[in-house]
């Protein structure tokens, strides 16, 4: 079975748009979120974390994509075009493929579609044609749309090919962007937070939606490796069939697939969770840490700095687990003061030098999906 190494990474959020701005932004304790007037995704004051539309048609500009291409394609192009332009893969070889996640791709366009775009481009398989055209790839890009779990399922898969040999270079790309239709859903569920939301803190009271994109680039090739190397070393999903959007009170599919990638070697440093600040996730999340022995672990959720970016989540938290390791940096867990969780786990309420040679990072969704990757760092 192949290695598969990091070689290359791009994040674009309301922090920055490249991985070491929001890095910056995390190491100064920056949040993104912002409570403010969006009349076009809801009708009252709500905090979320936007991209910088000036900024991103500025960029978008460059490459003349502003009139073709809708925000959510401009992003995804703009997030692989950055994360490979220092490399010398060739994209358009049959070794290499792009596997895009979402949850809801240009799902705008069903209600706000300007410029005119044909009816088709809501699909996520178009998203793919029109981005894989675009850099003229061999293959067309493959989706993974398994809702906030996504990203993680994405680089999972990656990970899977590369370990088989069916290709030799993988570029995991996620994206989501912030509507009307998606705000409404989660209001549906009395899931958003009136403020700016805080990850298993006593005073928790919902999620923060935020938008952005961000893009993985790996290989089988070890010299392509940065320093320290970074590799992905096991992944698995599970499914806890306990309701369409309430996860397991017991966390038992967030355990089985920590458990299957773990298979018997705790040795983690870091834990980043998915964290999204509502009440019954972070319980489930505090008591599947606990049954597997982490709770001393320290842990954060990096949702109080971007909020809940969907299906870009995955992809773009697991950078940030790349710079705590490439930094020995624990970042904190914003918003978080007072353990309010169903079992004590070990939050990081404040940033702050550590060894990090091993990070597992979750994820959950609607539907009870559940994910777990596991990362290693080698100081060769």
């Amino acid at each position: 079975m192949r290695k598969t190494f990091v070689v290359a990474d791009n994040v674009i959020s309301s922090l920055g748009f490249s991985t070491a701005k929001n890095f910056q932004n995390l190491i100064c304790g920056n949040s993104g979120i912002k409570i403010g007037d969006y009349p076009h995704l809801y009708p009252e004051k709500f905090p979320a974390s936007l991209v910088d539309k000036n900024l991103l048609n500025e960029k978008a500009g460059n490459l003349h994509l502003q009139e073709s291409h809708t925000i959510f394609e401009q992003l995804l192009i703009l997030s692989i075009s950055d994360a490979i332009k220092d490399l010398s893969l060739d994209i358009k070889s049959p070794d290499t493929l792009i596997i895009l996640a979402s949850t809801k791709g240009n799902v705008d366009l069903l209600k706000n579609n300007p410029k005119g775009f044909k009816a088709d481009r809501v699909h996520l398989w178009r998203s793919a044609q029109i981005v894989g055209d675009y850099f003229g790839t061999a293959q067309t890009p493959l989706i993974i749309s398994n809702a906030c779990i996504s990203g993680v399922m994405a680089l999972i898969a990656a990970q899977r090919f590369i370990a088989q040999g069916k290709y030799k270079y993988m570029i995991v790309a996620g994206c989501d962007v912030l509507s009307e239709f998606i705000v409404s859903g989660f209001q549906s569920f009395m899931s958003l937070s009136k403020d700016i939301c805080r990850p298993f803190d006593n005073k928790r009271s919902g999620l923060s939606l935020g938008e952005g994109a961000a893009t993985i680039v790996l290989s089988s090739q070890e010299e392509l490796a940065k320093t320290p190397n970074l590799q992905i070393i096991a992944g698995a999903g599970s499914n806890d069939a306990n309701h369409i959007s309430g996860p397991s009170r017991t966390g038992e599919g967030l355990f089985i697939a920590i458990n299957e990638v773990l298979n018997g070697n705790p040795d983690v440093d870091f834990i980043s969770a998915h964290g999204t600040a509502t009440p019954y996730n972070d319980d489930m999340e505090s008591i599947a840490l606990k049954r597997l022995g982490l709770e001393n672990i320290p842990v954060n959720s990096f949702k109080g700095f971007i909020g809940h970016t969907m299906g870009a989540a995955g992809i773009i938290e697991s950078i940030y687990c790349f710079e705590t390791m490439r930094h020995n940096l624990l970042i904190k867990s914003a918003g978080f003061e007072n353990p309010g969780t169903s079992e004590k786990i070990n939050v990081v309420k404040q940033t702050q030098a550590g060894n990090v040679n091993c990070v597992l990072k979750t994820a959950s969704g609607f539907g009870g999906s559940n994910a777990a990757i596991l990362f290693t760092k080698n100081d060769k």
